[in-house]
């Protein structure tokens, strides 16, 4: 995006702003400076006049000419084609220093004097607009003569190119930023001259009327003009449209750039007499397509589909009299959705459209027939046909201590409102500093406080804004889902390190294979299961993980230790979480120290891992037909069942073809882990004592533990059975053998006080009916 700041100064009081400030500001809003430089014509190059021209003798494309400067009349030879008496042309004198580095001198061409040189805008080291040397006119101010050409503004400019992001569609022209600066500078628009239809000319529902779809998602204003004449645009137009690399065919077309670039408006001219030779009404109809496009016909002819193309054939041409004007506008998010499904595009009219153009199509129309009436060979028709449907804007409320909150410092009141004025927003003003702001149009970007902040900031500035020291507060995320997350995720790990590899299964399992477990089946069947094999879903996670026990041991494998944790249903299909372990073969590797020979698994060993796995627990007596009727229990924790363990049943190991096999599953939801309690460490030593007793084959130790718990002896620190005999001699009862462990915070304890509490102990087990062996 190209601008300059004599065009921007048509819209804001910008003289005195220099170069640099220009430069500064603009990045400081946002809008990212390119590229900036002045552009000013060579000094000693002057308004001249045309007063007389004749042919060198010598050369065939020279001419002679008498050209005034003021306070001179000077002879020079010049090439040019288009050079003609009654012509204002900028004149470098002798010694002009031109932008290619050429001096001007006095000189002789073919033997004729030249005392300057008549300049093309090329050699002045502004864009070429023609063939041929520069022609002034009064668009760039009063011409007089002998008046340094730099001291006409247009002569004497900052050209700046910008950068913009594709959200902001709404700089795409002059008024755009300006708008923006006027913000940033608080500076107020000039008033432009709005136009009045001329009276006694002819309506434009002599030549035009309009069918329109109600559910249009663009914006149209028709003006018909007819051209008496050809027309030319002026310099200054030629000349900006040239430095923008926008400079048209014909004179229609440079106006319609012009005004785009100027206002942001889009434009589409057709030509009357590709519809109706005689010139006479014709009929537009603006339909609604499937993607909210709108499809502009004339009979059954396509026109154009607003925002994306407009059909070649019917645009106006250099000798087109009669010109339908359309000023248009298109949602940017319909235009987003629609441009795929053309393969016919006008990237130009995309790219503006695409990102989003004026919608103020009345100022684009106004400036656009202001121009047109400088021209005498202009006929404009009087009134127009308007499709201006109100769009509902979105409103976003704001507190103006909140806007203070999240810049991180107190912007006034009154500041809010003149930036968002300024940027066009309406806003409705309650007392308690509450304000209701209507986002414009041409801001579609703009979604809520945030980024109404951004733009506070943008306009104040960010430098402005103090800074300070970050201070970060994080959100304490432990929530019931993130503790029960990481409970699971600390289980798998620990099975990890215990050597115990993960598992995962489908949620759906074989309901034969399934009846082999003391779980009831899922009442829910499933009409369409994916195999035979998958057509329940699962009431343990055993029955997967067993499988796959099975095939790594037909594929020689010798210690097989799985997990797997997921859901579960029982038999009403409600879901929980379980987690299932499964040792299956040899205990450990063979090695030196088990001279290649070791043991299987076994029960205290599968015990030792769920230990380090789970941590502290209690076992109960259990009854399940899948596991081995010796060697299984239920799993408590804090005094909760929450799941089971046990050797597999030998006619399930036989089954599966598998060797010894321990496993164990659990709900991983009635697992809770209370806080962990530190507790004081004695510096005494600690004193065990051994005490072996006889006891029944089917006395339940839960009875012996219960005793010495309630003894509350205050020394001891712990008990726990190191060995369990049974031998003929014993008459048919076992020998338990219990370790002690006795302490004191206060002191080393007494060969008298450890006596004394294990004659308590004895007395106890006594009351029980139990002796010593």
């Amino acid at each position: 995006m190209i601008i300059t700041k004599s065009w921007l100064n048509e819209w804001i009081d910008i003289e005195e702003r220099s170069l640099e400030d220009l430069v500064k500001t603009l990045n400081s809003i946002g809008i990212e400076v390119d590229e900036a430089y002045h552009l000013k014509a060579p000094d000693k190059v002057v308004v001249g006049y045309v007063k007389e021209k004749i042919k060198h003798k010598n050369s065939d494309k020279l001419s002679i000419c008498k050209v005034d400067v003021g306070d001179e009349i000077l002879q020079i030879i010049c090439g040019a084609a288009n050079v003609a008496v009654g012509q204002f042309v900028p004149v470098a004198l002798k010694g002009a220093l031109m932008p290619n580095g050429m001096q001007i001198k006095a000189t002789k061409l073919r033997g004729v004097d030249s005392y300057g040189m008549i300049c093309s805008s090329s050699e002045l080291g502004f864009a070429k607009i023609n063939e041929g040397i520069l022609i002034l006119d009064e668009s760039i101010g009063k011409l007089e003569l002998g008046k340094a050409l730099n001291a006409y503004p247009l002569f004497n400019d900052v050209l700046i190119e910008v950068e913009l992001t594709p959200n902001r569609g709404d700089c795409l022209s002059i008024y755009g930023i300006a708008r923006d600066l006027s913000a940033a500078w608080d500076l107020d628009f000039r008033k432009s001259p709005i136009f009045k239809d001329d009276e006694n000319v002819l309506a434009i529902g002599r030549i035009l009327k309009l069918i329109v779809d109600k559910k249009l998602n663009s914006f149209h204003i028709y003006k018909v003009i007819e051209l008496k004449e050809s027309i030319k645009a002026d310099l200054l137009v030629h000349l900006r449209l040239a430095q923008i690399d926008f400079l048209g065919s014909h004179a229609i077309e440079n106006l319609l750039n012009y005004t785009m670039h100027s206002t942001g408006v889009l434009f589409n001219a057709y030509d009357l007499e590709y519809f109706n030779k005689e010139k006479t009404e014709i009929l537009l109809k603006l339909n609604q397509e499937n993607h909210g496009e709108t499809k502009i016909m004339c009979e059954d002819k396509l026109l154009s589909i607003s925002g994306i193309y407009q059909e070649k054939q019917f645009k106006c041409k250099e000798e087109s009299k009669i010109i339908i004007l359309e000023a248009h506008y298109t949602q940017p998010l319909v235009i987003a959705e629609a441009r795929i499904h053309y393969k016919k595009q006008d990237e130009k009219l995309l790219y503006r459209s695409f990102r989003g153009s004026e919608p103020k199509l009345n100022t684009g129309m106004n400036f656009l027939l202001n121009l047109l009436q400088k021209n005498p060979n202009v006929l404009i028709y009087s009134s127009s046909q308007q499709i201006l449907e109100n769009k509902k804007n979105s409103v976003i409320d704001i507190h103006i201590e909140n806007i203070s909150e999240i810049i991180g410092q107190e912007i006034h009141k009154d500041i809010v409102l003149k930036i968002l004025k300024k940027l066009e927003f309406e806003l409705t003003i309650f007392g308690d500093n509450r304000i209701s702001a209507k986002i414009p149009l041409h801001r579609p970007d703009i979604e809520n406080l945030a980024d109404i902040c951004e733009e506070i900031v943008r306009m104040i500035g960010i430098d402005s804004i103090a800074s300070k020291g970050l201070e970060f507060i994080e959100k304490n995320r432990n929530n019931q889902t993130y503790k029960e997350y990481k409970k699971l995720l600390n289980l798998r790990n620990k099975a990890v390190d215990n050597g115990y590899f993960e598992s995962l299964h489908y949620v759906l399992d074989n309901e034969e294979e399934l009846k082999e477990f003391d779980f009831e089946l899922v009442k829910l069947k499933l009409i369409n299961p994916i195999t035979a094999e998958l057509n329940t879903l699962r009431t343990t996670l055993l029955n997967h993980l067993l499988n796959a026990v099975s095939f790594n041991v037909k594929n020689s494998k010798k210690i097989i230790k799985l997990f797997e944790s997921g859901a579960v249903f029982n038999v009403t299909n409600e879901e929980f979480s379980h987690m299932a372990l499964v040792h299956s073969g040899f205990k450990e590797e063979a090695q030196i120290s088990n001279k290649a020979k070791p043991a299987l698994v076994d029960f205290y060993s599968f015990l030792s891992d769920v230990k380090n796995i789970l941590g502290a627990f209690e076992l109960k007596n259990s009854h399940y037909n899948f596991l081995s009727p010796y060697e299984q229990a239920d799993l408590y924790v804090n005094d909760i069942k929450i799941g089971f363990l046990g050797r597999l049943h030998l006619k399930l190991e036989r089954k599966k073809d598998l060797p010894k096999t321990y496993v164990c599953e659990f709900d991983v939801n009635l697992f809770k882990q209370g806080p962990k309690i530190a507790q004081i460490y004695s510096k005494f030593p600690s004193v065990s004592r051994d005490l072996s007793i006889l006891i029944p084959k089917d006395f339940s130790f839960n009875a012996i533990k219960n005793c010495i718990k309630e003894l509350k002896l205050e020394n001891l620190d712990n008990f726990r059975v190191i060995d369990l005999y049974d031998d003929e001699s014993l008459n048919g009862q076992l020998s338990l053998t219990m370790n002690f462990v006795f302490k004191s915070l206060d002191k080393t304890l007494e060969e008298a006080e450890i006596t004394a509490c294990m004659d308590k102990i004895l007395t106890s087990l006594e009351n029980l009916g139990l002796s010593l062996r």
